[in-house]
């Protein structure tokens, strides 16, 4: 009885950390479309007195270093790394050998280096572009305080949320040791009862705690590549669809002007309600 409830407490304990990994990975999906969407609506698309096209070339290139948190931090819990070191490769800590990832060339920032190797995560370090680009926004006026300071609280949510994925994936449950303890007293505690029926009996027993235990051992580290874990893969891919979707919009009004989203067709639909109103 003992060992189910161990087996029981190691499981839900496993589920937990599931669906908590789930739960942060939708947190920093969330903070990423929330600062895109800030820095595209709040930023202007052609130069005026307090932007210069410079500071639009950068607001495109912080939206860009939001997508690639989410390709780092996705590699990050997967133990791959050096994606910033050679450029659009991540090296593999189990098998040595690089991976081709030519996402990462469209949205590191040029001469990035990387700091893997002294134990800085690369998401980290690019929370520290998005943070500057906030702090330098709102010097210039671009940003007013109470915007600047909800843009730094989505910041400081997608850095939590990592850290908390980073915590499931780095801390392990260790049962093994109970479990063998039991299959070895297990044999003496039936012996005089079922005689040799204590041998297929203890079989079948450590046979399921055993398949329940390795249960276990697939949910608690959600992060990797097999069928049972997190979509990280598509769910990412998405994500940088809809974003690339957003910054070609806004590149697109930066060109022929009016307002995201209203093709001609809506602007005309638009402004014939407008007039009917009037």
């Amino acid at each position: 009885m003992s060992a189910n409830l161990v087996k029981v407490f190691r499981n839900q304990t496993s589920y937990n950390r599931f669906w908590d990994g789930r739960n942060y990975l939708t947190a920093i999906i969330t903070s990423v479309r929330n600062l895109t969407r800030s820095f595209l609506a709040c930023s202007a698309i052609t130069p005026n007195a307090n932007q210069t096209l410079a500071d639009i070339v950068n607001t495109e290139r912080v939206v860009r270093i939001l997508i690639a948190i989410l390709y780092a931090t996705k590699n990050h819990l997967r133990a791959e790394w050096g994606a910033e070191i050679i450029a659009g490769t991540a090296i593999s800590v189990n098998t040595g050998s690089a991976t081709r990832i030519p996402e990462y060339s469209e949205l590191l920032p040029q001469g990035l280096t990387g700091l893997d190797d002294r134990g800085v995560g690369l998401p980290l370090q690019l929370t520290f572009f998005v943070e500057q680009y906030i702090k330098k926004s709102f010097d210039k006026g671009i940003f007013h305080g109470p915007q600047a300071s909800q843009m730094q609280v989505q910041l400081y949510n997608l850095t939590d949320a990592y850290g908390r994925m980073e915590t499931i994936r780095l801390t392990r449950i260790h049962q093994k040791q109970v479990l063998a303890l039991f299959g070895c007293v297990l044999p003496f505690a039936l012996v005089d009862d079922m005689s040799w029926w204590a041998v297929p009996i203890v079989v079948l027993v450590m046979f399921t705690l055993y398949g329940i235990d390795g249960i276990g051992m697939q949910l608690e580290d959600p992060f990797g590549y097999d069928r049972n874990d997190i979509k990280m893969d598509a769910i990412v891919e998405d994500i940088r669809s809809e974003i690339t979707v957003l910054l070609e919009e806004w590149k697109r009004v930066s060109q022929s002007g009016g307002e995201m989203f209203m093709g001609k067709q809506g602007l005309q639909r638009s402004f014939r309600d407008g007039g009917m109103e009037s």
